[in-house]
């Protein structure tokens, strides 16, 4: 059997998932839409539209306001290897008012949190902080934490394990260091790790948008963490490339 590859040459597999309704658990591509399973019935979180299918209510996933939506349509293999299973527990950086942390709670929480997971949402801001306390009131299992994300110590004392899936999402310097710190203090063997990097705020280095990812690459190359694939964002949100990686510690 012939596997087409993706832009790093990393197997794609025998089919590509994007073809295909569901992506998992609670999430779901229609032609060029996604859709994840409402955690909430009756609310959505940014005003995105929603829609019945029986019992079930589904609200929409704008790739265009969400790093995760685009690179989930974006990508060159299965769409449901960047995301987390139900269940897990994760890891969010850079979680603003918690638009795109509402979509990933409905596939890993569920309503009432029957699935049993975590998301530890980290963000800077004390008014952000406000929209994801009101926002986890009514999401059991989003847990909203005010802390700077450069500083895995002001991280550590919310999470009570390593964690299955982190997403960062920081217009900061350094991206790269700072989510391969975080990653090696935080991610379990084997689990999955998505940097959304923005060129714009690698003021520290030279050069153009190009060699500012190329450089974010190359530093994920030489770490524990396997690149899995590069992908740019541009169309859905301009200046932005996802690297979506796995942990494989050496030691």
């Amino acid at each position: 059997m012939q596997y087409e590859k993706n832009s790093l040459g990393h197997p794609r597999g025998d089919f590509l998932a994007s073809r295909h309704d569901k992506l998992g658990w609670g999430v779901k591509k229609q032609g060029r839409s996604l859709w994840t399973r409402n955690a909430v019935k009756g609310i959505s979180v940014r005003g995105e539209s929603r829609k019945r299918e029986g019992r079930i209510e589904w609200r929409k996933w704008d790739p265009t306001r969400s790093k995760v939506a685009a690179a989930l349509i974006r990508t060159s293999g299965d769409p449901s290897f960047l995301l987390p299973d139900p269940g897990s527990n994760c890891l969010y950086l850079g979680a603003s008012i918690g638009g795109t942390v509402s979509h990933i709670h409905d596939i890993v929480c569920g309503a009432d949190n029957h699935h049993g997971g975590q998301i530890v949402a980290v963000e800077i801001s004390p008014r952000m902080v406000r929209d994801l306390a009101s926002l986890s009131d009514s999401r059991s299992g989003l847990v909203p934490v005010m802390a700077d994300a450069r500083r895995p110590e002001e991280v550590a004392p919310f999470l009570s394990s390593k964690v299955d899936w982190i997403h960062q999402d920081l217009s900061i310097a350094d991206q790269a260091e700072t989510f391969l710190k975080i990653c090696l203090s935080f991610l379990s063997p084997g689990g999955k790790s998505l940097l959304s990097l923005k060129a714009a705020s690698e003021r520290s280095s030279d050069g153009d948008d190009k060699s500012r990812f190329n450089k974010a690459e190359r530093t994920l190359n030489e770490s524990d963490l396997r690149l899995i694939e590069r992908i740019d964002l541009r169309g859905m949100e301009e200046q932005h490339v996802l690297f979506v990686c796995e942990f494989n510690p050496t030691s």
